[in-house]
């Protein structure tokens, strides 16, 4: 496996147990419809919150941040849409990232809470 899979892996899952000690509740990690994914789905108690883990060496030119463009927002509202659909979901949908940068001596994460809002359909 290539570096960069094998670090967007263990920032996965450093942003789960990252989620898992902050209280959230995973539902699904890696969730797929057709060829769209959910990183992370967790529960808050409140609302269902969609997690897009982007990670990202200390080198990185592009921050995780700015990764997520509006092409790959619109790909991850309309699989929350489907997994809302197919697992009869009654809460308010919330999205968030998580920005993970490996550094030498480990990671750090920072936590987006609403980084973005389901755009309005034409």
């Amino acid at each position: 496996m290539a570096t960069h899979n094998i670090t967007g892996k263990e920032g996965e899952a450093f942003a789960r147990q990252y989620l898992e000690d902050k209280g959230y509740r995973i539902l699904h990690c890696n969730w797929r419809y057709r060829h769209k994914e959910l990183d992370i789905v967790a529960s808050d108690g409140k609302e269902l919150v969609v997690v897009e883990v982007k990670t990202r060496s200390d080198n990185y030119l592009v921050s995780p941040l700015e990764s997520v463009d509006a092409a790959k927002i619109k790909c991850i509202v309309s699989a929350a849409d489907v997994y809302a659909r197919k697992f009869n979901v009654d809460l308010s949908i919330r999205f968030d990232i998580i920005a993970v940068v490996k550094y030498a001596d480990g990671y750090r994460a920072e936590h987006i809470e609403d980084a973005f809002y389901a755009p309005l359909r034409k």
